[in-house]
């Protein structure tokens, strides 16, 4: 009988233990193409001070996907830089926290064939949710597949805006 109570016992606190270590349901952040983009500015937006979820960021992500920001070396070249979701957050996670950061997308380009889409996503980016003038803007071109199950981004490709090479108009609205 004390064998079957161990046992019993042991069962349970498994069980406890594996429901308390299981992975979030992050379906509902990649079940269409909305909530894909919308999980991607969230998720990486907060106040000074407020970690980012990084688990649901990675899981935005295609294993082999791409993060690509371009812009100026120290030589003033133009050059593209390729991360891992893993890069992006080594380099830039510790920064968004220290300074605060709110990307908003404020208009949206989308051309889809199939299972790929493509989209020009414009966007504006605040230190803090209160803050009305934007300190960067830029194009965020973002390619993704639909698996038939759910959105996988396969790589982020941006630009800043600058006085050389300022927004289209045709990328500022809808």
């Amino acid at each position: 009988m004390k064998r079957i109570i161990i046992i019993l016992s042991l069962a349970i606190t498994f069980q406890i233990s594996a429901q308390e270590t299981e992975t979030p349901d992050y379906s509902e952040n990649v079940s269409t193409l909305d909530n894909t983009i919308e999980t991607l500015y969230s998720v990486i937006s907060g106040d000074k001070g407020v970690e980012r979820n990084w688990d649901l960021f990675k899981h935005l992500f295609h294993p082999k996907a791409r993060l690509i920001p371009t812009g100026k070396n120290k030589e003033g070249e133009i050059i593209a830089r390729y991360l891992k979701p893993d890069d992006y957050i080594k380099t830039s996670g510790k920064w968004l926290v220290e300074n605060g950061f709110h990307e908003v997308e404020i208009s949206r380009k989308t051309d889809t064939f199939g299972n790929i889409t493509q989209v020009f996503s414009t966007y504006e980016s605040f230190k803090s949710k209160s803050d009305t003038k934007p300190f960067m803007r830029g194009i965020n071109s973002i390619q993704l597949l639909n698996d038939g199950n759910r959105w996988w981004i396969i790589n982020i490709y941006w630009m800043q805006e600058s006085e050389i090479s300022p927004i289209p108009e045709k990328y500022l609205s809808n």
